[in-house]
């Protein structure tokens, strides 16, 4: 690295928004002091903050609501001749009852998931980067690779305000950042937009925020960081075209 460690500040949370304007000068820090502690700390006290604004917009709660007043419509127009009153409110209520428990656990997904999901995403990337790293005849830094995708991962925050954002303009759940959201959701345009569901643009983003990071701090060559790269982004793009197919 051309950097002189003594003139290299050492990574902190102040970093952080930085990636947006001068990744490569967070990224020169990051060679230098693989610290990463309290920007991880930072992204996954906003990811649950997101996470509980999205609760108190009671979305969640009308979602489960609404689906909990179709089970029971379609519970009556079915079975209201098959089943004596007693049989069909007991089975009304447990309907009710389950929707009640399923707006606890949507509540509990929102609070959690993307925080603990953003962990562990974070953490087996490093991993596997390390054993490319290794590969590659290079010697791997476990520290710094988890401190290229944690700030790299500051997209994922700047994503998820965004889709919050979303939420409360369009005011549904079912909202994505994706390239598949630029086509009508009919059934002539379904496997082209399964194929741009999985084109997201904070993701390509965060891929080359991490082909950056392994470049300046030396862990990979940047033909070697493109193709690695390059590849990861195909085969999670590959992933997150799934629900769109199998939903459809």
């Amino acid at each position: 690295m051309s950097e002189n460690p003594s003139n290299v500040s050492t990574p902190s949370l102040w970093h952080a928004p930085v990636m947006f304007v001068s990744p490569r000068s967070v990224f020169a820090c990051v060679a230098h002091a693989g610290h990463y502690g309290w920007a991880l700390a930072a992204i996954l006290a906003l990811t649950t903050l997101f996470g509980w604004a999205t609760v108190q917009t009671g979305l969640i709660d009308r979602q489960v609501e609404r689906q909990t007043r179709a089970a029971v419509a379609s519970l009556e127009r079915e079975q209201i001749d098959l089943l004596d009153r007693t049989e069909l409110s007991e089975r009304m209520e447990k309907i009710r009852k389950t929707g009640e428990f399923n707006t606890l656990i949507a509540r509990g997904g929102a609070l959690l998931a993307t925080p603990v999901g953003l962990v562990v995403s974070v953490m087996l990337i490093a991993a596997v980067l390390f054993a490319v790293v290794a590969l590659k005849g290079n010697k791997p830094d476990y520290p710094t690779l988890m401190a290229i995708c944690v700030y790299s991962a500051v997209v994922d925050v700047l994503a998820a305000g965004l889709r919050l954002a979303m939420m409360l303009y369009y005011r549904r759940l079912g909202v994505e950042t994706s390239l598949g959201t630029l086509l009508p959701r009919d059934e002539a345009y379904r496997i082209a937009r399964g194929i741009l569901s999985g084109v997201d643009p904070f993701h390509v983003w965060f891929w080359i925020l991490v082909g950056l990071g392994l470049v300046v701090t030396g862990q990979l060559s940047r033909r070697a960081a493109a193709v690695t790269c390059v590849l990861f982004w195909l085969v999670t793009a590959g992933v997150r075209t799934i629900p769109s197919f199998v939903g459809s």
